[in-house]
């Protein structure tokens, strides 16, 4: 394991012909069939990628010191004729909470980093997510920074590594708290990597780099071995440069888990074919699609982003698609959000299991861990508190049923305010879903452009709250640029158990628009 917290000296790494920012899964395992490259040379490219960007991008935490050796595996059997997977041999990057063995799972603080002078979190095990990667063949290249306890959805400004920057525009805000994955991405350090969401965490990054993301139905995809904000509400999910990547990763990632019981929920739920296998470009046509209104946030959109959202508008009708104005209006379902004091903008009902959930995580890291209760967490980060009225978590307190949570973290948590939430919402978004013979919502992932990261502003979502509390699936896709440049995107969001259909209708928009736009890079 490297920390990369500093920039380091490295081996020469012979480049390639390969575009790393521009590269897909099919493009690399059409390079391998052809012999125009190994997963040993793309993993070098992707290095000196990392050696070259990394210091200045400040996307990766730590490096795998097996990677090479990783892909080399993998070249031999592709050499010996064993079939392989569309991962296998690509160089990826994961999310730091999820825990890989190895490395310490710092969640971007100081305090859980032994070289910042906090205490090491050494997993026993790999995460179920982490361990399908490998099992996928994936080359996982390292852990990818965030936010202090992955607090924030909309920057990386406290990590013990320094700030995560915007590729495509680094004096803005770079969505969180995912923010490293999708930077890693998006300069091509990596082809895809692994995210998480408990309140935008996933959708924020990837719109606010251009990329897409999928956020999964909860229990979809198992997050055990993930340090935790919400056992309720946290979930992995991919981000990738285009549609196919993050689905084809979606097919690794989902699927039962006796670790994560909640996994159950999604036995029977998986499409025939994988994820990619509704993907056409006439997806859309035929389909009617709800549009973002009043009735499902009473928020409106600013002045350029209804312009650049009538133009997605015009886009779907042409691909044939329906479109219904604001269909929650009338319905009540705006007046559930409730966000949560002092936070102006973010409701974060769910998260009072935390307690829980985190010694459920600290059990799980084995008997040799540091620290393995709860009690001994607090006492470990007292200097910081979390839950302190300056901590990054300050506003936990202000939750329902928190500090009984906090009282006892081995006892399960009453959470039946959370789940009568749960239930309303679910029933609201289901009846009028039907009320309106809707396929799916298309809305704008956030209502105005980035704010600057080094300002006090947050991003302005549409839908973090809604869909991590109902625990709905929704995919984000590039949609275009504000005048400024900040990238305008499109959320694609359905039912439970919709990913295939919402990664249709998301690839048949990509197909057609083609908006990303590759970032230029710093001059390093």
């Amino acid at each position: 394991m490297t920390t990369l917290a500093e920039p380091a000296a490295a081996p020469a790494i012979p480049a390639t012909d390969v575009d790393l920012m521009r590269l897909t899964l099919a493009q690399v395992q059409q390079g391998f069939a052809s012999g125009a490259f190994t997963s040993e040379d793309l993993t070098r490219a992707s290095l000196r990628q990392i050696e070259r960007y990394n210091a200045h991008y400040k996307a990766l935490l730590f490096l795998n010191d097996s990677a090479l050796a990783d892909a080399q595996a993998i070249d031999r059997r592709r050499a010996a004729g064993e079939p392989l997977g569309p991962l296998a041999g690509v160089p990826m990057v994961v999310k730091d909470p999820m825990d890989m063995v190895g490395f310490p799972t710092t969640a971007g603080w100081r305090l859980l980093y032994s070289q910042t002078g906090g205490v090491d979190l050494f997993p026993q095990r790999d995460a179920p997510v982490v361990a399908r990667m490998r099992a996928a063949g994936a080359v996982i290249l390292g852990k990818t920074n965030v936010p202090v306890l992955s607090h924030s959805g909309t920057h990386c400004n406290d990590s013990w590594a320094g700030p995560c920057l915007n590729p495509v525009m680094p004096d803005r805000m770079p969505g969180a708290s995912s923010s490293g994955t999708a930077c890693a991405v998006a300069t091509g350090m990596a082809v895809f990597g692994l995210a998480e969401e408990t309140g935008g965490s996933i959708q924020n990054p990837a719109s606010a780099q251009d990329l897409v993301g999928i956020k999964p139905t909860i229990g979809l995809v198992p997050n055990a071995g993930v340090l935790p904000l919400s056992g309720n509400r946290d979930v992995v999910g991919p981000i990738a440069r285009c549609v196919r990547d993050a689905a084809l990763c979606l097919d690794a990632l989902a699927g039962y888990s006796a670790e994560d019981p909640k996994t159950l929920a999604g036995v029977g739920k998986l499409p025939e074919g994988g994820y990619t296998a509704r993907m056409r470009v006439d997806a859309l046509r035929g389909k009617r699609i709800g549009l973002y209104g009043l009735g499902w946030r009473n928020q409106p959109l600013s002045d350029e982003a209804t312009a650049l959202y009538a133009r997605a508008q015009d886009e779907l009708r042409a691909l044939g698609a329906t479109l219904v104005d604001d269909p929650f209006a009338g319905s009540g379902f705006a007046e559930l959000r409730q966000p949560t004091p002092p936070l102006a903008n973010f409701d974060a009902r769910g998260l009072e299991s935390l307690p829980w959930d985190l010694q459920q995580y600290l059990t799980r890291l084995g008997p040799q861990a540091a620290i393995q209760t709860v009690e001994a967490f607090a006492r470990a980060t007292a200097s910081e508190d979390p839950y302190g009225p300056q901590g990054v978590l300050g506003f936990m307190p202000n939750l329902p049923a928190f500090v009984a949570a906090a009282a006892d973290p081995h006892t399960p948590p009453d959470l039946s305010a959370f789940i009568a939430l749960k239930a309303r919402y679910l029933t609201l978004f289901e009846q009028v879903m039907q009320a309106q013979g809707l396929d799916a919502l298309v809305m704008p992932q956030m209502r105005e452009e980035l704010p600057l990261r080094t300002g006090p502003g947050t991003i302005q979502e549409t839908t973090v709250g809604e869909i991590n509390i109902a625990g709905l699936p929704g995919v984000t896709v590039p949609a275009g640029r504000y005048a400024s440049g900040s990238p305008f995107g499109l959320i694609f969001v359905g039912r439970q158990w919709s990913e295939a259909d919402l990664i249709a209708y998301a690839f048949a928009y990509e197909s057609a628009t083609q908006h990303r736009a590759v970032p230029t890079l710093a001059a390093v």
